[in-house]
């Protein structure tokens, strides 16, 4: 009986030290995981928003953080680099004409301050949503603008629009707690029977143009090509005005010459005694004698009566005396 106490003895202790070992490594694995469930890594360039009980409690930055287990939870991890967003939307302009625009949108969060960090977190639902309301804002913000234009000027307005879309989404996206950092519209579009009308109107204004670019080089040149002959017009009247000259004191100085000739033959026969009308009747025969001898023709007519010699006579010494003189 003795024995049969000491074992039962020894049985419910060694019962209570594995219950006790059993104890001890449930509440290490507890322990274990609530240590594990507290640890909590953050991206860089990312800070993450814990609550506690659903309700916004503190800011957790990149890196490795602990948080309450069960009671605490992240909410939503917040980037704080530049996000990019491509937005597509239509506006009608003040012609009734459908205008399709693509924009990108370059944003981020203004500050890392828990406040800010608290209002992008909770402003809206999911990040959908926030894009969902960016988008309506840039589409009012075009949509206003455009309705004031004609479609004529809409391709010509591009900066315009970017500056009035840009300063109705700054103040709306700094209420959200971010900044925006660039807009830029990369594509505006028409419809494809608007766009042809376009196509045809610009063709046809480059033709336009051409025809008058081709009209002014015509003038151009036929105005050059008529001053070059007026100039050449004018240098030939010139050069020709010179020649004449040229020609008649040529002419002046040879009968100079041949006046101071005879006048010097005239005045040598009067030193000897001859009579110088000698002179002009040896001129007047010689002058025959030359026609005949170069003439093409084989007959000379004389006036051959005593009173045709006398005029040609008398001639001939009129025209000694004043060479004489």
């Amino acid at each position: 009986m003795a024995c049969t106490a000491h074992f039962v003895s020894f049985a419910r202790s060694k019962g209570l030290l594995v219950s006790l070992l059993v104890a001890l490594v449930a509440v290490g694995v507890i322990v274990l995981v609530l240590l594990v469930s507290s640890i909590r890594t953050v991206d860089q360039a990312h800070v993450a928003v814990v609550t506690l009980f659903g309700k916004y409690r503190r800011v957790l930055n990149p890196g490795l953080n602990l948080i309450i287990p069960i009671f605490e939870r992240i909410h939503r991890k917040v980037p704080v680099q530049n996000q990019t967003s491509r937005l597509q939307f239509s506006a009608i302009t003040g012609d009734q004409a459908a205008v399709h625009f693509t924009s990108t949108i370059i944003f981020t969060v203004s500050d890392h301050s828990p406040e800010t960090v608290q209002l992008v977190a909770f402003k809206f639902i999911n990040d959908n949503s926030f894009h969902m309301a960016m988008t309506s804002a840039v589409e009012a913000s075009v949509r206003e603008f455009v309705s004031t234009k004609k479609q004529a000027e809409v391709l010509g307005l591009r900066s315009e629009i970017v500056s009035h879309a840009k300063s109705t989404l700054d103040e709306q996206l700094a209420s959200w707690g971010y900044t925006l950092v660039d807009l830029t519209v990369n594509d505006i579009t028409f419809d494809a029977e608007v766009m042809a009308s376009m196509s045809r109107v610009v063709a046809a204004k480059n033709a336009q143009s051409a025809a008058e670019f081709e009209g002014q080089a015509l003038l151009i040149t036929r105005t050059k090509e008529a001053e070059a002959n007026g100039a050449a017009i004018r240098i030939a009247a010139q050069n020709e005005a010179e020649a004449a000259r040229l020609r008649g004191e040529g002419l002046a100085q040879f009968r100079m010459e041949l006046a101071k000739g005879l006048s010097e033959s005239a005045q040598t026969l009067t030193d000897h005694g001859v009579d110088p009308g000698l002179l002009a009747f040896t001129m007047w025969t010689e002058t025959i004698r030359e026609s005949a001898k170069e003439g093409d023709g084989n007959v000379i007519f004389l006036d051959g009566s005593v009173e045709g010699m006398q005029s040609s006579l008398r001639r001939l010494q009129g025209l000694t005396q004043v060479d004489k003189a």
